[in-house]
């Protein structure tokens, strides 16, 4: 569930900036770089540890490392396209696992 949740908000944003040909760094972009391929593995560990057969065992980490491989190309084509801007945003987000020191400060200049 926690999957579906983080693609469907990740692709609310990408899609608005897509269609605005911007990079996406708002939403759940502006804690990590990669929210719906971070939402894909959970749903493939989830299906994992839901129903663990010797298919799921066997797909689970070829496509959990296919969509890593993706993410490093798609960083790779955003440097290409937004230059400094896209490496500027790779120095201050990461990729999959956001960082708590930035989620907490939010959260303090909103309070």
């Amino acid at each position: 569930i926690g999957g579906i949740v983080l693609i469907s908000h990740a692709w609310k944003v990408l899609y608005e900036a897509a269609k605005k040909q911007v990079l996406a760094t708002s939403g759940l972009y502006a804690y990590l770089r990669h929210p719906q391929y971070l939402g894909f593995i959970l749903i493939i560990i989830g299906f994992l540890l839901q129903w663990p057969t010797i298919i799921t065992l066997l797909m689970a980490p070829i496509l959990i490392l296919r969509y890593l491989l993706l993410a490093r190309r798609e960083d790779q084509e955003m440097k290409k396209l937004y230059k400094d801007s896209f490496k500027f945003y790779q120095q201050n987000t990461p990729g999959f696992f956001p960082s708590w020191q930035k989620i907490i400060k939010r959260v303090k200049l909103n309070s």
